[in-house]
């Protein structure tokens, strides 16, 4: 008798040992994705990132040479139209109803003339504008967005910041940008 209590004690001391749980999944590390360093702007809530994104989203890879500007095929006939500038890549971003329908170069203000950070709102619009104080200079589909004549409009396009502080776009991007805006159009400038 006293061994078949040893003979039923070991048995299920050797039950016991055997787990009918599997043995755990080995760990597999998996490297995370490159972080894109991050540009360095002096002022931004993001909205040149996302304008990125949905750029690439919308046309590929694009890398545009000074001049160059990039416009959707199919654009929304309703909504509403934001723009985007991003005076630290030189680029601007058109949106209607949420939807992007173009990405241009620009040339923002030089040293000492920048282009103003900040949310705007577009508050005066002429076909054929000029400088009130830049020698009368041509300003085409002139959108007017502070107290001072900051504006987007066509104009030369060097690929680098040459303006007085207004926003200079490919004359044809400007032409087809003045159709989708209005007075109260919101812009919004990074940099």
């Amino acid at each position: 008798m006293k061994d078949l209590k040893w003979l039923a004690v070991s048995a299920a001391g050797a039950l016991a040992a055997c787990s009918t749980t599997p043995a755990p999944a080995p760990v597999v590390a998996v490297a995370a994705p490159e972080a894109k360093p991050a540009l360095p702007y002096r002022w931004t809530n993001g909205h040149s990132d996302k304008a990125r994104e949905a750029a690439q989203a919308a046309f590929g890879e694009a890398h545009l040479a000074p001049g160059q500007y990039l416009w959707a095929q199919s654009i929304p006939t309703e909504g509403d139209t934001n723009i985007v500038v991003d005076l630290l890549t030189q680029t601007a971003f058109v949106y209607r109803a949420d939807q992007l329908v173009g990405m241009t170069t620009i040339s923002s203000g030089k040293k000492g003339k920048e282009t103003p950070l900040g949310f705007w709102s577009v508050n005066r619009k002429q076909k054929l504008g000029h400088s009130n104080k830049y020698e009368n200079a041509p300003m085409p589909f002139m959108q007017v967005i502070d107290d001072h004549g900051i504006a987007l409009h066509g104009g030369k396009l060097p690929g680098y910041p040459a303006s007085h502080g207004c926003v200079r776009l490919p004359l044809k991007f400007a032409e087809k940008l003045y159709t989708l805006t209005k007075v109260g159009t919101k812009v919004v400038i990074e940099g």
